[in-house]
């Protein structure tokens, strides 16, 4: 039916051997049989989608099995093909990969954080059993970025957040930096198309500029290497992908002309003495930049790339970044775990034995955490931000005073790494040294720092612990000591009870009705308090009012279902009984985290609306995330806004100042 459409995907095919090109041709035209007449959304057949997976795959030099998969993945989904046939016409393994990738992709979850989770759930326990099943998902996922204008646009900013927030971060974690780049483009243009458009175009009018100052760049790098030996060098030039320069913008606050380190060069040579070398002749061409020179050779980062990153003062006096490695570890920095698929693949089947070990490890590292936090988080919406926060950021590496390598995730705190070290070595830590020197254990860890842990037979957990460490293990270890040894408070899905005192032991208990219970022991001057005998009750979120993170809250206890946790401002709230009695304080576990907020506001037309809003976010030590103001019939400017502040109240006091503001004609919160 697509004969033409099957010819030209087979002709891309050219990098493999005869067999493996006639087995990609019969994967095409059985997948095209089997979609036959579907459409995508464009209009187009259905059958492009998997070839497009297929030859994202081919230009990564993955194996065949790999691609045959890529190209069937859809089949067990969306045809009548089942698995039998899969495994009679290309084996069993192809058969697995296509199945592995069906269950990902197969939630029929309605929950969006449930599904999220789920998703992150199911895409890391199929690495345990083969890793390519997530690079064919990244390359799914990756071509219908590239087509998300086909769809609605709130479907498609759905789409673009959870690129963001799951697909990118796990591509960057296995070491595909391109595929992460373009990942984070792709969703930029979506979800900032403005922003997008700014910086593509501020690139594109500068590009004949910046060839030609890289090019001088090259010239001079490559005659110093000639003239000190090392004849055998590569050197490209680059510029940062437009969503890297989009996040310099925001963090730093600048505009786009005052972001000095755009360009980068890389230099790529034979050896590691090769890199050292090249990095002392850099050194000598230009002066370095004091803090900027970064060591991932002696040190990779955990998803195994390694490489001498420096930042020089180059010519013009522009900031260079310069980057040093071999040709193994540019393989590795660019494909990361499909690079040693692709040396199979040039080496002419003989894998490199050391690179599967060594991913084989990393991955059985991240199961291992991903496994034990599925047996103890039960709340969806709680393990995708613990995946969110810590398996998907980056990571730091310290020592401990013997030599030991203790790899964290940023902003990790010396809670963390004491923690890790041992459970009793954290509950009885009384402060932390850093290179030396006492720091608070509030204060994030730095690479490369030697951290000593200072203990006492007599220290304790608190409670503000929750909120100094950044790790689920350590929040886990933490949370289960209080929850043993401390009868004042219940710690439960991320949320803090505090209860009341027990009655004094000279009263004997009488059986009795839990509404004679709570009412006899409550005392409201008392800040603590226990009901009954259910030291561990449990805690669940209200469904009437969902609160989340930041939203501020109250405690209900109810019969038999334990601590019910509602917004303050619930509905509910007043129709159920005995509220004054069984209401108790809660707070969040993590309440040092910011709220985000977002809101709509219509305005008489002027020129300084951003300027005034974000002066009032400002004001109340807020930080405005995002916004976007457009005319409407009436003349007037309807604008939505983003906007980060520490608490509720202040969130309030921000819409008061607003609506102060003599051009603004209202201000509503949005979901």
């Amino acid at each position: 039916m697509y004969e033409d459409l099957v010819n030209r995907f087979v002709q891309k095919s050219y990098n493999y051997n005869k067999k493996e090109q006639e087995q990609i041709r019969a994967a095409a035209e059985f997948a095209a049989q089997a979609h036959g007449n579907q459409k995508r959304q464009s209009g187009e057949p259905y059958i492009i989608h998997p070839f497009a997976v297929g030859e994202i795959l081919m230009g990564i030099n993955m194996d065949v099995e790999t691609v045959l998969a890529g190209v069937l993945h859809d089949t067990l989904e969306d045809t009548p093909t089942t698995f039998d046939d899969l495994v009679d016409k290309f084996g069993k393994t192809v058969a697995d990969l296509v199945e592995g990738e069906t269950k990902i992709s197969g939630l029929k979850v309605k929950n969006k954080s449930q599904r999220e989770a789920e998703t992150i759930r199911k895409m890391f326990f199929a690495m345990s059993e083969d890793i390519r099943v997530i690079i064919i998902k990244l390359a799914d996922k990756l071509h219908n970025m590239r087509t998300l204008q086909h769809l609605a646009p709130e479907r498609a900013r759905e789409i673009a957040n959870e690129c963001l927030d799951i697909y990118a971060p796990l591509a960057d974690r296995l070491g595909m930096s391109w595929l992460k780049g373009e990942l984070e483009d792709q969703s930029l243009k979506i979800l900032k198309p403005d922003a997008f458009q700014y910086i593509e175009g501020y690139l594109l009018s500068k590009k004949s500029e910046r060839t030609a100052y890289l090019n001088r760049i090259e010239k001079i790098l490559y005659r110093a290497c000639g003239e000190h030996g090392l004849a055998n060098v590569e050197v490209q030039s680059r510029t940062k992908h437009t969503y890297g320069v989009y996040m310099k913008m925001k963090k730093r606050r600048k505009e786009i002309e005052e972001i000095g380190d755009i360009l980068g060069v890389r230099i790529i040579c034979d050896s590691v003495n090769e890199c050292y070398s090249l990095l002392g002749l850099v050194h000598k061409l230009w002066p370095p930049i004091e803090g900027r020179f970064k060591d991932y050779i002696a040190m990779p980062k955990a998803n195994n790339y390694q490489s001498l990153h420096t930042t020089v003062m180059a010519l013009d006096g522009k900031l260079l970044e310069i980057q040093i490695r071999t040709r193994e570890m540019h393989a590795t920095a660019e494909y990361g775990v499909a690079a040693h698929w692709t040396y199979k693949a040039e080496k002419g089947g003989g894998a490199d034995r050391s690179w599967v070990q060594r991913d084989k490890e990393q991955f059985s590292r991240i199961l291992h955490k991903l496994k034990s936090w599925s047996s103890e988080i039960e709340e969806s919406e709680t393990f995708l931000d613990d995946i969110k926060g810590e398996l998907l950021k980056d990571t730091i590496y310290v020592f401990t005073p013997q030599g030991h390598i203790v790899e964290l995730p940023a902003n990790a705190t010396a809670l963390d790494f004491a923690y890790h070290i041992h459970t009793e070595i954290g509950n009885r830590t009384t402060g932390a040294k850093a290179d030396g020197s006492i720091i608070p254990l509030s204060q994030p860890l730095k690479n490369t720092q030697v951290i000593e842990i200072l203990t006492s037979p007599n220290a304790r957990p608190t409670l503000n612990w929750l909120r100094l460490a950044q790790t689920t293990n350590a929040r886990r270890k933490i949370r289960s000591w209080l929850n043993k040894n401390d009868d004042s408070i219940i710690v439960d899905k991320n949320i803090i009870a505090k209860k009341r005192v027990e009655l004094p032991p000279t009263e004997e208990p009488q059986p009795t009705e839990e509404k004679e219970i709570v009412r006899s022991i409550f005392d409201p001057s008392r800040l603590t308090f226990k009901v009954g005998d259910e030291k561990n009750m449990m805690i669940s979120l209200a469904k009437c009012c969902s609160p989340r993170r930041g939203d501020e809250i109250i405690g209900y206890v109810s019969r038999g279902r334990g601590i019910i946790v509602h917004r303050k401002n619930c509905r509910n709230l007043k129709n159920m009984a005995e509220i004054e009695e069984r209401s108790i304080e809660v707070e969040w576990e993590n309440g040092n985290k910011l709220l985000t907020r977002r809101f709509r506001v219509v305005s008489k037309m002027t020129q300084n609306l951003f300027a005034e809003i974000e002066g009032a976010i400002r004001k109340y030590k807020g930080h405005l995330i995002e916004g976007r103001v457009e005319d409407d019939e009436q003349d007037r400017l309807v604008g939505s806004f983003t906007m980060e502040v520490d608490n509720e109240d202040d969130f309030k006091k921000v819409v008061r100042s607003i609506k102060a503001i003599p051009s603004i004609i209202s201000i509503n919160p949005l979901s």
